[in-house]
């Protein structure tokens, strides 16, 4: 990657993350992925007192089956327990497939469970704090939504997935998806400033395209 890619790909990263500052909320949910990280953080912050309850949402998929075989919120569950966060704070959610049903079954299974929300921690990849907040303020547009990941510096990230083409290529294909779902009515609609915008056309034809969806 040139030093001009490297550049591209931090505007791109520093895009997703949407800032917010940690606070309580009624309950947390932590979105399923390949990163282990997710759990390592809703751990952290369940022992800081910001939430008493946390659902780990999520399957499988092509990419987290290997990892993952039992499905990514068992295996976030498990990791969860082993820092600490007690078993009667979790709930399990181990059937969504995608974002959209991350947030709308983790919401019923809260209702099921008798827990009343008002906000939710979204806790998720560095770099999927914008679309996964785009999708819940769609599916879920009355809660306070306020979103965390690990705090991680774009190069300490790459070095923790151990691939950097395939970091640029998640990242390049997110922003795809932040840009295009609205349309879809998959989440509500956002700015993305014109040199983001920029520096994803000059890494897609760059060839960072193997995670763009077939939309």
């Amino acid at each position: 990657m040139t030093d001009e890619q490297f550049h591209d790909a931090m505007l791109i990263w520093n895009h997703h993350q949407m800032g917010h500052s940690p606070r309580p909320c009624s309950a947390a949910i932590g979105l399923g992925s390949q990163d282990l990280g997710v759990a390592t953080t809703a751990a952290d912050l369940y022992h800081a007192g910001l939430f008493p309850v946390v659902v780990f949402s999520g399957g499988n998929s092509p990419t987290t089956r290997v990892r993952f075989p039992r499905g990514e919120a068992v295996h976030y569950r498990e990791h969860a327990l082993s820092l600490g966060v007690p078993d009667d704070a979790i709930l399990v959610e181990p059937e969504a497939a995608n974002t959209g049903q991350n947030v709308t079954f983790s919401r019923e299974l809260l209702a099921e469970a008798g827990i009343e929300v008002e906000s939710v921690l979204l806790i998720s990849k560095p770099y999927m704090e914008r679309r996964a907040y785009a999708t819940c303020r769609k599916l879920w547009p009355e809660a306070e939504i306020v979103c965390a990941s690990e705090p991680l510096e774009l190069e300490d990230y790459i070095k923790s997935i151990g691939d950097e083409k395939l970091v640029v290529d998640m990242l390049v294909g997110d922003l795809q998806r932040v840009i295009e779902y609205p349309k879809l009515g998959f989440a509500v609609d956002q700015d993305v400033p014109t040199d983001v915008y920029d520096a994803y056309e000059r890494l897609v034809c760059a060839g960072f395209d193997s995670r763009l969806a077939a939309l």
